[in-house]
């Protein structure tokens, strides 16, 4: 009888997450962890695509956006499918694995099958609406080498 250690099966030891606040998100990063309160919830109308059956386009996808944010700040995060029920105004969740996206020139909050969200018990702190990260818009500059 072997051991798991034995046939290469040894899991590596789980990091402690390091949680990130909402003014330290940057354009292109991933892989952040935040505890953030949800202030509102706008679903965005699905538009059916052309030429779909006409089941497959009465289920357009379930998409809204979120303002989400901390005591540092806000930002927009987009919730597709079951994270749509998760994120309702004033719930808290902590977001694993979240990700940027940009979106015309801003920063969008985004958490894709690699990532998780959790509903966590409501938090404490009031979110700092005037930093609102989906104001400031970015402009991507190639830069000779």
């Amino acid at each position: 009888m072997s051991t798991p250690a034995a046939q290469g099966g040894d899991k590596p030891a789980l990091r402690k997450p390091v949680f990130t606040k909402v003014d330290q998100l940057r354009p292109g990063t991933n892989g952040h962890t935040l505890t953030v309160k949800v202030v509102s919830a706008t679903p965005v109308p699905g538009r059916a695509r052309p030429g779909a059956p006409a089941p497959a386009s009465s289920r357009a996808p379930r998409i809204a956006e979120c303002l989400v944010g901390d005591e540092t700040g806000a930002i927009v995060f987009t919730a597709r499918k079951d994270q749509v029920d998760l994120l309702k105004p004033d719930a808290t969740v902590i977001l694993r694995n979240a990700k940027i996206d940009m979106f015309k020139g801003s920063m969008r909050l985004a958490v894709d099958k690699w990532g998780r969200i959790e509903a966590t018990e409501p938090a404490s702190f009031t979110v700092k609406e005037d930093n609102n990260l989906l104001l400031v818009e970015y402009e991507l500059v190639n830069v000779a080498e």
